[in-house]
């Protein structure tokens, strides 16, 4: 990916906006752009947080494993999305492993430069600041559903969250398979298959392949709520 594109790129980004062209371009210069293929792992828990990565195309698993092997898909970044970046400011290791699920082009920005970056330029520190605030709320959001709610609650959650990002759409498209996103929501397959019939039997979503139209909003937002039952 050749470079003008990488800086045209970084406009487009919350991280960064407010930029000007030239300090784009100091922030590409210390940029580097890795491609991996799909199941290539991109850092293993434990290891040093040198930097932090941003996915440009393609999509990364954020997972942790359990002690008998098993996966927890703690989160999903598409294009646009970064991560790895608090545990880059603490200057400790990675919580958690992170897997391209399709063909990826992922930029890493490592510590040192952008230190000396921010240093020169407050705006950058600003806007990481916002950016990481952002992802804590969504954290927050994402830890009270997995620990309170239940299945077709979290479905539900999710659909309305995914609205959200898709500019209050009523036609969404799921920007995972959905084995991973049972796994994001802490769920079986087959019993996210049964909560999707469930819900598509109650008259608040309509099924077709990847795409979902969300039928009755209010109705969803109830059982995110736990207001209502499926």
């Amino acid at each position: 990916m050749i470079s003008t594109k990488i800086i045209s790129f970084l406009g487009t980004l919350p991280l960064f906006s407010g930029l000007s062209g030239e300090q784009l371009k100091d922030v590409n210069s210390i940029g580097i752009v890795s491609h991996y293929p799909k199941g290539k792992t991109i850092f293993s828990e434990g290891s040093e947080a040198t930097g932090f990565h941003v996915a440009m195309t393609g999509q990364v698993k954020i997972f942790k494993l359990s002690m008998d092997g098993r996966e927890q898909i703690i989160h999903i970044y598409g294009p646009g999305e970064p991560f790895g970046e608090v545990p880059m400011f603490e200057g400790g290791r990675l919580p958690a492993h992170a897997e391209a699920t399709m063909d990826s082009d992922i930029l890493f920005l490592p510590r040192d430069g952008l230190t000396r970056l921010i240093e020169h330029d407050k705006t950058l520190a600003l806007n990481m600041l916002a950016a990481l605030s952002t992802k804590l709320r969504r954290f927050t959001v994402k830890l009270e559903n997995l620990t309170l709610k239940e299945t077709p609650q979290r479905v539900a959650a999710y659909l309305l969250d995914l609205s959200d990002r898709e500019g209050g759409d009523t036609e969404v498209t799921l920007d995972v398979t959905k084995g991973h996103l049972a796994g994001l929501l802490g769920t079986a397959q087959e019993t996210l298959s049964r909560v999707l019939k469930k819900l598509k039997e109650a008259g608040l979503i309509e099924v077709n392949g990847k795409r979902i139209i969300l039928l009755d909003m209010e109705g969803l937002q109830d059982l995110s709520d736990g207001e209502r039952r499926v």
